[in-house]
């Protein structure tokens, strides 16, 4: 899918066509659609092949006989796993913004929170013909979007949480270890997205205007911001994960001494009838007595292992 945007007076609107100015966004190309980019509009090939490799991590690249920059950073993507409502895992994926003359081009293999608001509008101050603020107003909701993702993995892992103080199951944990593997990729991913604003900033790959600084800082905020909570979740699970472990050990722990009394219990009547069944003369040979001393037998021994703190 290839489509065009271009802000004018009455603000940003879809074209036809494109035009100086505007932003060719860029979602899952067709084979003619990629060869419209690259003879059409005149984007590398290099630069196409990219922004759609789906383990592309975050960097710049330039071409200075062309005069094209490549930003690949990483945007984080929610995924319904499983057939089963409120399962959920969170990706990262690559998005490609290509810089050329008279054109900003976003290319992705999967269409993105932060893109699908600025088709609809959401956002307010996207000027299309300015590039380097339109680029940092993209890598501005992407970081935004981070947060919104990490403050969302907080809220399920609270929910998880009650739901496992009632009762420990296999489906919560597992969601337990889901969320564990999107915060290790948000961390990769929001590292190497700091490590090419770093490089954005030196204004070297991107020309930078003095009114962009703030901007990029605030980015950079974000960022830094994001990689922190990472670490703070990352944490919190671990120390769940390692604390419902310790629960289910000892749940087991509790069942095993549970049927060891029963066992010791249970071999108590056999012993007593294994003497009367003998073919030797015992005293007090009446039948309810064994199964008497049995019976007090057992209840002693529960009497016995009840009260001792070790089969508590």
């Amino acid at each position: 899918m290839i489509e065009f945007y271009k802000t004018t007076d009455i603000g940003t609107i879809k074209i036809s066509e494109p035009e100086t100015g505007c932003w060719i966004n860029v979602i899952a190309p067709t084979e003619n659609e990629r060869n419209y980019l690259i003879d059409t509009i005149g984007v590398l090939p290099e630069f196409v092949k990219s922004s759609l490799d789906p383990e592309e991590s975050s960097h710049i690249d330039f071409d200075d006989e062309l005069h094209q920059t490549l930003v690949i950073v990483d945007y984080p993507s929610l995924d319904n796993k499983r057939s089963e409502p409120n399962i959920y895992e969170y990706f990262t994926y690559p998005l490609g913004i290509v810089i050329i003359k008279g054109f900003v081009v976003t290319i992705s293999l999967y269409e993105s929170w932060t893109i699908s608001e600025l088709m609809r509008g959401q956002f307010k101050g996207i000027d299309t013909r300015l590039k380097t603020r339109f680029t940092l107003m993209i890598l501005l909701r992407i970081s935004q979007r981070f947060l919104l993702c990490l403050r969302e993995i907080d809220q399920l892992t609270n929910r998880i949480e009650n739901q496992l103080l009632e009762q420990v199951r296999n489906k919560e944990l597992l969601q337990l270890l889901d969320l564990e593997k999107s915060l290790v990729y948000f961390s990769t991913s929001l590292k190497s997205d700091e490590a090419t604003l770093n490089r954005i900033r030196r204004g070297k790959a991107i020309k930078l205007y003095e009114e962009d600084d703030d901007l990029l800082e605030d980015i950079l905020i974000e960022i830094r911001q994001g990689v922190e909570m990472c670490s703070i979740y990352s944490g919190i699970l671990s120390g769940m994960r390692d604390a419902f472990s310790s629960v289910i050990n000892n749940n087991m722990n509790d069942v095993m001494k549970f049927l060891s009394i029963i066992t010791i219990i249970m071999s108590i009547p056999n012993i007593i009838f294994a003497f009367y069944g003998m073919n030797v003369k015992l005293p007090v040979p009446y039948v309810w007595f064994p199964t008497l001393v049995c019976l007090i037998s057992c209840i002693i021994a529960w009497i016995v292992f009840s009260r001792n703190k070790r089969f508590k």
